[in-house]
């Protein structure tokens, strides 16, 4: 397994003699695979336009096609379906575009644990149109009872469009996609379903759950940032976010991010390919941290720790003290994790996601957020552990 190399820490504050650092916040950005580098350069080195219908453009076109290809055997699509954009913010947004502009849909149902670039385009869409707009939290465990968003179904016009992602970037938690998406299409709804933290960490099967959105980023399984997809399972008239060229089935104008789509690619196939084994060594990993943190502080809570997760992510609480202190800590110490989502983590609020769970601020306020990937050792989790374990005493003195 390839240690992971992270440049020094050139900040005033940064030791001189500071130890190499355990990277764990791989739900924020996994570090680019080897495979993602080779294919990129690759890329860069096409001299043309994906566009263009001259030998150079069919060449370049070809490494679109196959990044295509590669991303779509991923989460088991047709690469026809598969559109190509900058993130999965993006295709967040393009998904609720087509759901309103060509499915007519008259209401929204979200859980209140998505991402933010669910719950923000969802509230502003509602508001804009006058949609109605329902809210479902999560239980204490984490996961949002199906049988909820059958309720909030059955008292909101239809079509309706449902939003659940597949698992919870903050504390893994996997929801019951494939169970809600039944009872959401025997009401005539459709299903946006944001995979973004699930796939290359546990099987995606867009032919399972039988969702009619999809949406993927590449930087969160070691491709680069500025690329995602969103995954259609049936045709859909274009309605783009973005008017100008032909682009991506005309869901996406604007030339194509040629080199990160097959870094993207890259990546997506290297993740599939290691998935068997990667996924069972990711777990050991994270339980043992967890198992090295409730060994020193017993009562400690592991939000989502009774619900299935995804095997890389624990999102562990340290009762007095406020998750931002605890990062710039552990960073001191030659640690990296997060408080939440990477995209809010610079906020005073506390974890939508954990106040949805019925976590009471306080605690809300202090959870972290480990996560482990492809490079990731047991070195990491041993240091980890033992930073944060120091930590806690300090705190508990």
């Amino acid at each position: 397994m390839t240690a992971l190399k992270v440049p020094p820490d050139t900040s005033p504050a940064a030791s001189p003699q500071a130890l190499p650092a355990a990277y764990l916040d791989y739900n924020a950005t996994a570090p680019l695979r080897p495979e993602a580098r080779a294919a990129m350069l690759e890329a860069l080195a096409a001299p043309a336009n994906p566009s263009s219908v001259h030998r150079f453009g069919r060449a370049a076109r070809a490494l679109a096609g196959r990044a295509r290809g590669q991303v779509a055997a991923l989460v088991g699509a047709e690469p026809k379906r598969v559109v190509f954009t900058s993130g999965g913010t993006e295709a967040n947004n393009l998904a609720f575009r087509l759901a309103i502009r060509q499915g007519g849909v008259k209401s929204l149902i979200v859980s209140a644990i998505e991402h933010d670039s669910v719950l923000r385009p969802a509230r502003l869409l509602a508001a804009e149109l006058g949609l109605p707009l329902r809210e479902v939290p999560a239980g204490p465990d984490g996961v949002v009872p199906a049988e909820a968003i059958a309720t909030a179904l059955a008292g909101l016009p239809r079509p309706a469009l449902v939003a659940l992602m597949l698992a919870n970037n903050e504390t893994g938690t996997i929801q019951p996609v494939a169970e809600v998406t039944r009872l959401a299409h025997e009401a005539g709804a459709l299903v946006l379903t944001d995979a973004v933290q699930a796939a290359g960490k546990i099987p995606v099967d867009l032919a399972g759950p039988g969702c009619d959105f999809l949406t993927l980023s590449g930087h969160k399984l070691g491709g680069p940032t500025g690329v995602g997809a969103l995954v259609l399972r049936d045709d859909w008239t274009p309605a783009p976010l973005l008017a100008g060229g032909g682009q991506e089935l005309g869901m996406r104008a604007g030339t194509e991010n040629l080199s990160g789509i097959a870094g993207f690619g890259a990546a997506a196939e290297a993740a599939r390919l290691a998935l068997p084994t990667e996924a069972p060594r990711l777990a050991d990993l994270r339980d043992r941290l967890q198992a090295l943190m409730l060994a020193a502080l017993p009562g400690a809570p592991v939000h989502g720790g009774g619900a299935a997760r995804l095997p890389n992510t624990l999102c562990i609480g340290l009762p007095g003290l406020p998750a931002e202190t605890q990062v710039m800590a552990l960073d001191l110490a030659g640690v990296a994790v997060s408080a939440g989502s990477a995209c809010s983590s610079g906020k005073v609020t506390p974890s939508h996601v954990l106040t949805a769970m019925g976590l009471p601020e306080p605690a809300a306020r202090e959870a972290l957020r480990f996560s482990l990937g492809w490079a990731s050792t047991a070195a990491d989790v041993e240091r980890a552990a033992a930073a944060w374990i120091t930590l806690a005493q300090k705190v508990l003195k």
